[in-house]
């Protein structure tokens, strides 16, 4: 049974979100990402370091990435050069590559971390045959944003996911490709989430031949 508006447990209660910015998070610029990745490894977090560079590359959620089983980044004892995983939001497969940054601080992580293919990347400190959570996920991606001086409320886990895609974008002005990275069904999701004026974005993607 739900309550009435009139309830006074209603009264009592408070948003979740009271207090917190609503809206879409902004991407991290260039310089930014390297400052991260400098604070991580002076700071010797070689996990934070790998999730951190399997976040820009992937351009994946956050319930995708911390879901990566070794399996899905390792082939014949190396790191792959691409990668598929099946999404939880849409269910349909997105590919991306693993440049050698992430490629190197990925492997420094599971050389420290052992285990076998079917095992999670990056493990629960509760549980180890689990996974993290998302929500701590989402704590570590404040840890590291406040850590090069950045505001907390500004950026999250979505940030990670949008970087590369707004840096392609900017650099080649094509939605469609974008829209294939980040396993968008529609253009118009790509639009939203990349914060193009609409009439920018139709106009590229009527001049970009597929």
């Amino acid at each position: 049974m739900g309550h009435s508006e009139f309830d006074q447990y209603t009264k009592e209660r408070h948003p979740w979100n009271a207090g917190r910015m609503i809206g879409s998070k902004k991407a991290l610029k260039p310089q930014q990402v390297w400052a991260i990745r400098f604070w991580l490894d002076r700071k010797q977090r070689t996990r934070d370091r790998a999730l951190f560079d399997l976040a820009i590359d992937s351009k994946l959620r956050g319930c995708d990435i911390v879901k990566m089983k070794i399996g899905d980044l390792v082939s014949g004892g190396r790191i792959r050069s691409r990668s598929i995983v099946i999404q939880q939001k849409t269910g349909r497969p997105v590919q991306f590559e693993l440049l050698e940054p992430a490629r190197s601080s990925i492997l420094a992580w599971l050389e420290r971390r052992g285990g076998a293919l079917e095992d999670f990347v990056f493990p629960s400190r509760i549980d180890h045959s689990d996974h993290i959570s998302t929500r701590q996920y989402a704590r570590l991606v404040d840890e590291w944003v406040i850590g090069i001086g950045l505001r907390a409320e500004d950026y999250g886990t979505h940030s990670l996911r949008r970087t590369k895609a707004s840096i392609i974008y900017k650099q080649t002005g094509n939605l469609r490709a974008v829209q294939i990275l980040l396993g968008h069904t529609k253009i118009e999701s790509t639009v939203r989430y990349l914060g193009v004026d609409i009439e920018d974005a139709l106009a590229l993607a009527e001049g970009t031949e597929i």
